[in-house]
């Protein structure tokens, strides 16, 4: 289990998130069309996986703005930004942002968030999905990871696009 903060409150999550080196966890999530959404969807890509509470907040909305940014330069990479908003409101989303560069996925009907250790516990936002990035190359290793302190604070994107360099 990993301590993390919302509002300067102590939490925590259920583990861990996947170590470097390790092969990232498979996973199944429901696209915005209400597709599955699968690790082996992206065989032979790097994976960045932009994981958070909730799009109706603005520190998430805004990770996944500037990854949407971001990943249009980035080759042969894929960013899934995850969270248990509904297929419907990520696909709200994308649609009225303009967001087309990045793949939405929604963990509300998996265990999304045990198998990467991220669901929280003991705060107002239990059950939802502690703020992370985590990266894994072409071949599903975990090549870096940042689990957010203070789930109100953004992840660190420069980082995490300078780990892909």
């Amino acid at each position: 289990m990993a301590n993390v903060t919302f509002k300067q409150n102590q939490t925590t999550t259920v583990g861990d998130l996947p170590q470097v080196g390790e092969s990232l966890p498979s996973f199944s999530l429901v696209g915005t069309d209400l597709s599955e959404i699968t690790l082996a969807d992206f065989a032979g890509k790097r994976v960045v996986l932009n994981i958070f509470p909730s799009l109706d907040t603005g520190v998430c909305a805004q990770s996944v703005r500037e990854f949407n940014s971001r990943s249009a330069s980035l080759d042969n990479t894929v960013v899934l930004c995850v969270s248990h908003d509904l297929p419907f409101a990520h696909g709200r989303f994308c649609a009225a942002e303009g967001i087309e560069n990045v793949v939405s996925g929604s963990a509300f009907r998996s265990s999304f968030g045990e198998d990467f250790g991220l669901t929280l516990e003991g705060s107002p936002l239990q059950g939802l999905l502690a703020r992370s990035v985590i990266i894994a190359d072409e071949n599903g290793q975990v090549t870096y990871t940042e689990l957010v302190d203070e789930i109100t604070d953004s992840p660190d994107v420069d980082a995490a696009v300078a780990a892909l360099s």
